[in-house]
């Protein structure tokens, strides 16, 4: 306790012995903190806030996922997924360009690393964060609220635009390989109609009706009668079988048409469809006090720790000499 109490001692006598030192040198970190401060840009902060939806497309199925409604809050993949897209380059680009940020942020045209200073501008300006709620919150920060609450609003307007254009860029080649699969299916179906309708104008006939030409035979009445009907059973022997085939074809082909319809019309409707990804819970607002800076924060910390710097020189100084002295 004693050596506590002497070492406690000795630093109040450093302390008192430098005073002035500290004191001056505290008034001045003061004074030039309040000066900085004072200078310093307000930034105003506008925040929104969004749920992501559980799914991003109509579904044609019988066997659709209950959970994969249009009207489901998203879970958390679907938040993450979210985050991702909000930090990527298609929204800042976006963003950049429809509010000419390299002006903005008085970024020099010519500068070769303009790229560079505008990504740090944005990162500094720009978040996205997931809450613990599963929402998705997007702050931004400007020294205009009015056009720091206009982005934030952008921003959510551009989840919908960036998520369909991605996912056009996916489904669109899936739903023109439908469209030449379904113009295939079709063409192969008028093929095989045209043959049938070629063969009944040869006087061929379905099967159900080709029994009766016998008997029909049998019944008529005078020889011209016998030979057409003659001619008509010679034509369906050489072509019935043909012509069955060819009906059974048919009919498969339209039921495959039918059950290719759905695929069809699914691709249809991931290609083409603009689907609303998100929840809007809050819009962004136009702030009324500034977010930043905490000038009294930067006074308190700055002064401090320009007292505490200063200390330490000295008694840097001071061992420095002790040790000359020693020398």
């Amino acid at each position: 306790m004693s050596e506590l109490n002497q070492e406690r001692n000795a630093l109040l006598a450093f302390l008192w012995k430098n005073r002035k030192t500290l004191i001056i040198l505290t008034i001045v970190v003061f004074i030039t903190s309040v000066i900085v401060s004072l200078v310093l840009t307000p930034l105003y902060l506008s925040t929104a806030i969004v749920f992501p939806t559980a799914s991003s497309n109509v579904s044609f199925s019988e066997q659709r996922n209950v959970k994969a409604g249009s009207m489901d809050f998203g879970e958390e993949d679907q938040a993450e997924q979210l985050v991702q897209i909000l930090s990527s380059s298609r929204i800042r680009d976006k963003i950049v360009s429809n509010y000419d940020l390299l002006n903005h942020y008085e970024i020099d045209l010519e500068d070769e690393n303009k790229n560079f200073k505008l990504n740090e501008e944005y990162s500094d300006h720009f978040s996205f964060t997931r809450t613990k709620f599963g929402s998705i919150r997007i702050d931004v920060l400007d020294k205009d609220p009015i056009l720091a609450a206009k982005m934030a609003n952008e921003i959510i307007d551009l989840i919908d635009t960036v998520k369909n254009e991605m996912i056009r860029e996916r489904t669109r080649p899936a739903f023109e390989i439908s469209i030449r699969k379904m113009k295939q299916l079709e063409q192969n179906k008028e093929i095989v109609l045209a043959r049938i309708d070629s063969l009944s104008l040869l006087g061929v006939v379905s099967t159900d009706i080709r029994s009766n030409l016998f008997q029909a035979l049998v019944d008529s009445k005078n020889a011209e009668e016998k030979q057409q009907i003659k001619s008509q059973i010679d034509v369906n022997l050489k072509y019935g079988s043909l012509f069955d085939a060819l009906e059974h074809k048919r009919n498969e082909m339209i039921i495959n048409i039918e059950t290719f319809k759905v695929a069809f019309e699914q691709a249809e409707s991931d290609a083409n469809a603009k689907f609303n990804h998100k929840f809007v819970v809050e819009k962004a607002l136009v702030a009324d006090k500034k977010e930043k800076p905490k000038r009294m924060i930067i006074v308190l910390v700055a002064t401090l720790g320009g007292l505490l710097l200063g200390i330490f020189f000295l008694l840097v100084r001071d061992k420095i000499q002790e040790l000359k002295a020693t020398n």
